[in-house]
């Protein structure tokens, strides 16, 4: 999951957390049902399903199955289900919270939340990303003014605190952490809608810079073998840019995992078809791989590093078929990664599940790519 913005030693811990979390994909004691609904679930019941495990009255997003944390990642997560949903009322109570409890002075998003407080208040450039994307799309569906300019607010911020111009192009980085010596950039944090949707909403030529950027390093950082884009890159010059193994030291190799699946799923909601088709890239492997269950993590070679599998990869192999004109293997993959996620829910399983259906199935986050 996320791991950008986070200090590194924090960035080590937080991983080995994930990483046990995600082998076991332990289902919560209280997790009701565990025969899967049939046929999965559609985009409304998924999104209901996260609010209702994962979405505390207040409206913090609890992980539950890693310790009960709070992450800025799923705020803004649960921000896009809830405009999605039309719902105005889950909106503010999540952006309330996250307002109240996470955002920075410079407006930025403080990462991490437990025990009654931040523990640790470096920025993640994928959440401020999707939640200043979110509330422009529910300043925009609500009518309210304000929403607006509180998703403009992080918008500028993400422009000051979250890229680096090297060569000539501005680069989104991990987070403002991530900004010295040779940059840390995560593909998976590449929002190329959300560039397009702030980018009209601002009139800021910054975001087409970026949206520009992402195409390019994407494009570069899946040309070779399967087409799998890594966790973890370094920013180099044009054409030398270099997966990379983590930041938080927890695999020593690069490799598509639980941070990569998101690469195509971000690409195949993008606003072009241009921009679409890198999401087919890793399909043909993927395509390889979905009889046995798509696993959570690869070498970027192809090379399996991690046995099972996990709803988040099943989401992007749903994201490369459906950018690949495969619709048929893109309806089935989200239902067999509905239905492992009913088995055995998770956090992030749970989020991806209600993301890839509302992305993939839905126009109901489309809005913005073409008019201001």
């Amino acid at each position: 999951m996320s791991r950008a913005g986070r200090t590194l030693p924090a960035m080590a811990a937080a991983a080995a957390v994930v990483a046990v979390a995600a082998a076991a994909v332990l289902a919560m004691a209280d997790s009701g049902p565990t025969r899967p609904p049939s046929g999965g679930v559609g985009a409304s019941v998924a999104v209901d399903r996260f609010f209702e495990r994962y979405v505390a009255s207040d409206g913090r997003v609890v992980r539950h199955d890693e310790g009960g944390d709070t992450v800025s990642e799923g705020q803004a997560y649960a921000m896009l289900m809830a405009v999605a949903s039309g719902d105005r009322a889950r909106f503010d109570r999540v952006w309330g919270w996250t307002r109240e409890n996470l955002q920075r002075e410079d407006g930025l998003l403080s990462y991490l939340w437990r025990d009654g407080r931040v523990a640790d208040p470096e920025a993640a450039a994928d959440a401020d990303l999707d939640a200043a994307h979110a509330l422009i799309l529910a300043g925009r569906r609500f009518g309210d003014r304000s929403l607006r300019r509180d998703g403009l607010e992080i918008a500028s911020a993400i422009l000051s605190k979250e890229t680096v111009r090297r060569h000539g192009r501005r680069v989104l980085v991990a987070g403002p952490w991530a900004r010295s010596g040779t940059p840390w950039i995560n593909p998976s944090y590449f929002s190329p809608r959300a560039f397009a949707v702030l980018g009209r909403a601002s009139g800021h030529r910054g975001w087409a810079e970026l949206r520009g950027s992402s195409f390019a390093l994407t494009r570069e950082l899946t040309a070779n073998g399967p087409g799998l884009a890594p966790d973890w890159a370094r920013l180099g010059p044009p054409g030398r840019s270099r997966p990379s193994s983590s930041p938080g030291g927890r695999s020593r190799s690069a490799r598509f995992g639980y941070d990569a699946v998101r690469v195509p799923l971000r690409s195949a909601w993008a606003c072009s078809a241009r921009e679409r088709n890198l999401a087919a890239r890793p399909w043909d492997f993927l395509h390889g791989q979905a009889g046995g269950g798509i696993g959570p993590e690869y070498g970027l070679g192809g090379k399996r590093l991690a046995q099972g599998t996990h709803p988040a990869a099943m989401v992007a192999g749903a994201a490369a078929a459906r950018a690949a004109g495969e619709r048929g293997a893109a309806g089935r993959l989200l239902d067999r990664a509905a239905d492992e996620e009913y088995r055995s829910s998770t956090y992030y399983g749970a989020a991806l599940v209600a993301l890839g259906r509302l992305m993939l199935e839905t126009r109901s986050l489309n809005a913005g790519c073409g008019s201001r």
